[in-house]
């Protein structure tokens, strides 16, 4: 038997008007140990890349691309990667051998969102979608 992981995605608008960022679809569906990729596409000149996981609660920071440097959570999530495509605008998420633990919203920023971190500091998601999985 196959176990749904419901991955949902929200977008955060960065500092200037006309950089935003948004999620290529409002929920992936996978079964257990396929990879998933997320991806958002963002539009503007953008030079940082983030993505937050989030359960009941605060954020957790993922990974981040800032100019071509990643920089992992301390300590990093097992399985994440990202991967930015600068000719595409856009930036994904890369979760290998995803697990029942993997189900959570999922969300890219322009800017750090996460309170209490000198480095990442917390907006609420403007939207949050969702969708009801299938099961079967």
């Amino acid at each position: 038997m196959f176990t749904c992981v419901l991955i949902l995605l929200t977008f955060t608008q960065g500092n200037r008007a006309k950089d935003v960022i948004t999620p290529y679809s409002d929920a992936a569906f996978a079964t257990e140990t396929e990879t998933v990729k997320l991806s958002c596409n963002y539009t503007g000149s953008v030079d940082s890349l983030h993505w937050y996981r989030q359960y009941a609660g605060s954020p957790q920071f993922l990974i981040l691309d800032y100019s071509g440097y990643v920089t992992h959570a301390n300590p990093p999530v097992s399985g994440i990667s990202i991967s930015h495509r600068k000719e595409d605008n856009s930036v994904d998420l890369i979760i290998s051998s995803a697990a029942v633990s993997d189900s959570a919203l999922y969300y890219c920023a322009l800017q750090p969102t996460v309170t209490g971190n000198t480095q990442h500091t917390i907006q609420e998601p403007e939207t949050l979608l969702t969708k009801t999985p299938k099961v079967g």
